[in-house]
């Protein structure tokens, strides 16, 4: 398994943290990674741009012009593609481009890119990502100290933490090249897109168990449900019918005489 050394912002050594070996210890799969940035894009798209057939733009509709003797070439529409100003042909329509990518296939994505990105060097565990105020300085100066900005330029930076953490989301939302998320945000572009990754160790351990994969194939069985029948009212009893009184008034009868 491998073993991350835990820092704090002022990039000193506070102990060590032991990752799962099926989550940062994958082999790399350019092909599963690719298919998964491919869907991550399509899926981003909006899919709204569009053009003008001849049956939208606006124009007449008359003959211009007689079919035969001006010596002109026949024109049926003012709207015709071969005009200027006519409609398109075979342009862009409004359309979906997002398409559905295996669960499994995405979580294998990313353990991929997070093993890689491990055996960079490029993933930073801090102890705590803890900010006392709202200040983009205070910010700026931690990149510096982990070695993750230099005067003139900055690195492309993802941290993850939870987004409860107002003082973080909010001292590095003006910083660029750099973006904030928590452990279910996380996605294959960003692992991508950024070249450092800054976890804390609630994060990390978070990604452990999310990314686990022996928590795909589990199924966990719903306990039954028992639901109490209401008792099934009684039937009324039916009326005898005028015979069957008759008859029963004639045994009693016969009954009494007997004695």
């Amino acid at each position: 398994m491998p073993t991350v050394k835990v820092r704090n912002l002022k990039n000193k050594e506070v102990g060590e943290v032991t990752l799962s070996d099926a989550v940062f210890g994958a082999d790399l799969n350019e092909g599963l990674i690719h298919a998964a940035v491919k869907n991550y894009l399509s899926n981003a798209r909006q899919g709204t741009s569009a053009t003008k057939t001849r049956g939208n733009v606006s124009g007449s509709g008359r003959k211009l012009w007689k079919q035969k003797g001006t010596g002109r070439a026949r024109i049926a529409s003012l709207r015709s593609p071969l005009w200027k100003g006519g409609g398109n042909v075979h342009g862009p329509q409004p359309r979906d481009w997002s398409y559905n990518l295996p669960k499994k296939m995405r979580r294998g994505a990313l353990r991929s890119a997070l093993s890689e990105r491990l055996r960079e060097g490029n993933i930073i565990v801090i102890d705590e990502l803890v900010f006392k105020q709202i200040k983009t300085k205070d910010f700026v100066s931690a990149l510096q100290t982990l070695g993750l900005a230099d005067v003139k330029k900055a690195s492309k930076t993802l941290f993850v933490d939870s987004l409860d953490n107002a003082n973080l989301v909010m001292s590095a939302r003006n910083v660029k090249k750099t973006k904030v998320t928590n452990a279910f945000g996380l996605n294959i572009y960003d692992i991508i897109y950024h070249e450092k990754l800054v976890l804390s160790k609630s994060a990390a351990e978070e990604l452990d168990q999310l990314l686990d994969p022996k928590r795909e194939g589990r199924n966990v069985e719903a306990a039954p449900v028992v639901v109490e029948q209401a008792p099934k009212p009684k039937k009324a009893a039916k009326p005898k019918a005028k015979k069957e009184e008759a008859a029963e008034a004639v045994v009693s009868e016969e009954a009494t005489s007997n004695e």
